[in-house]
């Protein structure tokens, strides 16, 4: 019983070292931005992403296995990694030259085309 509550303490003080580490470098990340809107605009909403797509995330894991809010909280997970796949691709390819920008752009289109398939068509046949 005690490694169990070990265990528990153990996560709980990882995730919120994560989430403390995602803050202090979402703060430098907009102190750099300078006057730049749009790596402003970029960094704000990366960060509010991630953070509701892990407290979607969260909620989905808790939420009963055959309930209608399981399917709306799989939909925002799915939208939520979508638009985080896009802003980080769309941010890439622009660095990048014209091949290696479709080569980007084809890998960031399977993920949400992937996660699609896997949330809402893909049924599992016991």
């Amino acid at each position: 019983m005690n490694f169990v509550v070990y265990e528990y303490y153990r996560m709980e003080f990882l995730t919120k070292l994560g989430f403390a580490l995602l803050t202090c470098n979402t703060g430098l990340a907009i102190y750099r931005s300078g006057n730049n809107l749009s790596s402003l605009a970029f960094v704000v909403v990366s960060y509010f992403a991630l953070l509701l797509l892990f407290w979607c995330l969260h909620l989905f894991e808790r939420a009963a296995p055959d309930g209608a809010r399981r399917m709306q909280l799989k939909t925002a997970v799915w939208s939520l990694s979508t638009l985080i796949t896009v802003m980080f691709a769309y941010r890439v390819a622009a660095l990048m030259p014209l091949p290696l920008a479709v080569v980007v752009w084809v890998m960031a289109t399977t993920v949400p085309v992937g996660g699609f398939y896997a949330f809402f068509i893909y049924r599992e046949h016991n």
